[in-house]
């Protein structure tokens, strides 16, 4: 249950609808779902489990704060955090069934004391981000001799990431060759898991050589990796963002609104106050964008205020209207080229002040509150 008039829709169906395709396309059994960052901001427990039962057999965060409320819910699926974890919380990875990423021989040589639960390791090379990760073949080599040292440590799986697969062609190529450079001298069967594609290489590379296994991340949401490539399956946008007109009001020809009064009207205008805002991730970028109220389109005027913003409206449009600030016509695409941005900033930007309401066949199946339950 929430008491305000804004709140985020996450179509479950449509969760489920990209990740059962984007797999059948790449032809991997295994596949991360990656619910880092709260699944993008779409939730991150209830997009895993509907990405579990649609196919994905992994699951993916980058810090082990977010595996362990992952794990608190979603019990015996194996959750890989992919940035560094401190050595000295190894065993609170352990314990907790939470899959590691060694990625410098530094951190591998910290945990060379571990004693505990075993700890799953995943080596991560850098074939060419230049983020984090082992750069050469003498480090992975090494990496390998100093885990399997430790009877503690399973040696898991080993990664890497593209940074490019989505629009550079030649560069990814670079980074498969770097891989298979770093790795000949390893004996790739140790691994359980071998995983290198992002959703751009998923949906516009093949697998790559000695993978059994690829982490979908932007595009489980329904939102493309990139623009420059045509899509090989059918993405469906999974999150929409609603609000409620709460005032309506008539501004004379030559009134002001808002900070700054930077929208004067050029004749006697409705105004529709909305109650999202900046602190809601509504940013002030959105200034002069679209929405849609009753199937038709308004545009957002003056300043977005921290918690308010304002549009120009016609008569038809009163107090509790529904106002659709992103579905499938103001797209989360749309906003991003406006605000000369990447949708992955779009969704993450939403605040957890919004509350999501989950459905599945058009009903709703579930609520979340995070901020004030």
């Amino acid at each position: 249950m929430f008491y305000r008039d804004t709140w985020v829709e996450v179509d479950l169906d449509r969760i489920a609808h990209n990740v059962s395709s984007i797999k059948r396309h790449s032809g991997y059994q295994q596949l991360f779902a990656v619910v880092k960052a709260n699944a993008y901001g779409h939730g991150d427990v209830e997009v895993a489990r509907a990405a579990l039962e649609a196919g994905a057999t992994h699951l993916s965060v980058a810090f082990l704060d977010e595996a362990l409320k992952l794990r608190r819910s979603i019990k015996n699926v194996p959750i890989l955090v992919m940035g560094p974890i401190r050595p000295s919380d190894a065993a609170v990875a352990a314990d907790n069934q939470i899959d590691v990423t060694a990625h410098t021989l530094d951190w591998i040589q910290q945990i060379a004391g571990y004693q505990g639960a075993t700890l799953n390791v995943h080596l991560k090379m850098d074939s060419g981000m230049h983020r984090i990760g082992m750069s050469s073949a003498t480090e992975l080599q090494e990496a390998c001799r100093l885990l399997q040292l430790n009877r503690s440590v399973k040696l898991t799986g080993i990664f890497t990431h593209f940074a490019t697969a989505d629009c550079d062609a030649d560069y990814y190529q670079q980074q498969l060759a770097n891989v298979d450079e770093m790795t000949a001298t390893i004996d790739m069967s140790q691994f359980e898991l071998v995983h290198e594609s992002n959703s751009a290489a998923l949906l516009h590379h093949s697998q790559q050589p000695h993978t059994n296994c690829g982490r979908l991340g932007i595009a489980m949401y329904g939102l493309a990796p990139g623009d420059v490539f045509d899509m090989p399956v059918e993405l469906q946008q999974a999150m929409s963002l609603h609000s409620r007109i709460t005032q309506v009001k008539t501004l004379k020809k030559g009134e002001k609104l808002g900070y700054g009064v930077t929208f004067e009207a050029s004749e006697d205008t409705r105004i529709g106050t909305i109650a999202i805002g900046y602190a809601d991730g509504w940013l002030r970028y959105h200034q002069n964008r679209p929405v849609q109220i009753n199937g038709n389109t308004f545009k957002v005027v003056g300043r977005v205020c921290m918690d308010q913003c304002m549009v120009t409206i016609d008569d038809s449009v009163k107090v509790g209207d529904r106002v659709d600030l992103l579905n499938d016509q103001c797209t989360i695409d749309m906003a991003a080229n406006d605000l000369n941005t990447i949708n992955y900033e779009i969704v993450c930007s939403i605040s957890d002040r919004i509350p999501r309401v989950y459905k599945h066949g058009g009903q709703v199946v579930g609520e979340r509150n995070d901020r004030f339950r």
